[in-house]
């Protein structure tokens, strides 16, 4: 069977350390360490990381075998578009680049703990429709939580 490629974004990245999100994060690392899913990152995560994450943050990352996406002009064209449709504003394109690498590189499911610019059913509903108008697929955008197996 297929392993399903998750992008993971920083917020998923940093979760791992914050109250509200550590229990699911980890458990969806101990999913991607026992080969479940194969996580998938961009270029652009590690420059975020790279502009002031803690060090434990990137060294959580680097306990991952990762796949890693550069982002192209493809990708870019189509966050572009995100910004004309008005899904999403300049000020908060970082998001938008992990939605746009996610869909070019036509990975399973992007997961986040951003509830107001990724993980938000209005914005998924305008993000896929501008994706599928472009000719991509469908992005599955889903927590943590919805991604772990319970007993």
């Amino acid at each position: 069977m297929k392993k399903l490629k998750v992008y993971i974004e920083n917020s998923v990245i940093g979760g791992y350390f914050d109250e509200e999100f550590k229990e699911a994060t980890k458990k969806l690392f101990e999913e991607f360490k026992k080969g479940t899913y194969k996580p998938v990152i961009s270029s652009h995560v590690i420059d975020e990381l790279e502009n002031g994450a803690p060090q434990n943050v990137i060294d959580n990352l680097n306990t991952l075998d990762y796949e890693e996406f550069s982002i192209n002009n493809e990708s870019e064209d189509l966050a572009e578009l995100y910004l004309t449709e008005n899904i999403i504003t300049r000020k908060y394109l970082d998001d938008a680049l992990h939605i746009e690498v996610a869909t070019v590189f036509a990975v399973d499911v992007l997961v986040s703990w951003n509830f107001k610019h990724i993980v938000n059913l209005k914005k998924i509903k305008r993000f896929n429709a501008v994706n599928l108008n472009e000719g991509y697929h469908v992005l599955e955008i889903r927590t943590p939580k919805e991604l772990i197996y319970y007993d």
